[in-house]
């Protein structure tokens, strides 16, 4: 399966100079948040692949202007084809942002999930907007990860752990892929393609 992984910029590649032979093989579409709604009811209408997303901290806008075709997986777990698809969007709290959360909140998200945890059976992909605490993190308090993900990682191993919000001009050592354990963890600012 391809996955195309989309966060925080709206890819030139893909909208400014589309064409529609470049989303041919793509089997997904996963976003990671903080991209106009626009772009991704775009995408979803060049391609018969489903178009999920997770709120990023800069996704207010979605409330009055939701991605048309596109499926929100925030608290959820997805499944496409075999293939279970957590979601938990925001990032840590650091003002009054409707998808912001404190180390406690997140840990509580993740907590109501249980169930579908238990009845799917664990997850394949972690799909977030911030990174894990310790993994990918940013150097300051907004671009800090969540320990609850790194609870994640650590009870159900997916496959991949893919994120935003840590955009490449943030650090000088910008890392696409690493490794946490076995999980493949991806930083999916502006475009990337990943294969399950």
């Amino acid at each position: 399966m391809k996955i195309l992984v989309l966060a925080d910029v709206e890819s030139k590649y893909l909208w400014d100079y589309f064409e529609k032979e470049k989303l041919d093989g793509i089997d997904l579409i996963l976003s990671c948040g903080d991209l106009k709604p626009q772009y991704l009811s775009f995408l979803a209408s060049f391609t018969k692949a489903p178009v999920l997303y997770v709120h990023g901290n800069h996704d207010d806008c979605y409330e009055q202007t939701p991605p048309d075709g596109c499926i929100c997986i925030d608290n959820k777990i997805y499944v496409h084809e075999g293939i279970r698809i957590m979601g938990l969007g925001g990032c840590i709290r650091y003002n009054t942002g409707k998808h912001q959360y404190t180390q406690k909140q997140m840990k509580s998200r993740l907590k109501h999930m249980w169930l579908q945890l238990k009845v799917k059976k664990g997850v394949d992909i972690l799909l977030t907007h911030a990174p894990a605490a310790g993994i990918n993190e940013g150097e300051d308090h907004v671009h800090k990860g969540f320990e609850a993900f790194v609870e994640v990682l650590d009870n159900y191993k997916p496959k991949f752990f893919v994120h935003g919000h840590v955009h490449k001009n943030y650090q000088k050592c910008f890392q696409r892929e690493s490794k946490y354990n076995e999980t493949t963890v991806i930083n999916a600012y502006e475009r990337h393609i990943i294969e399950l």
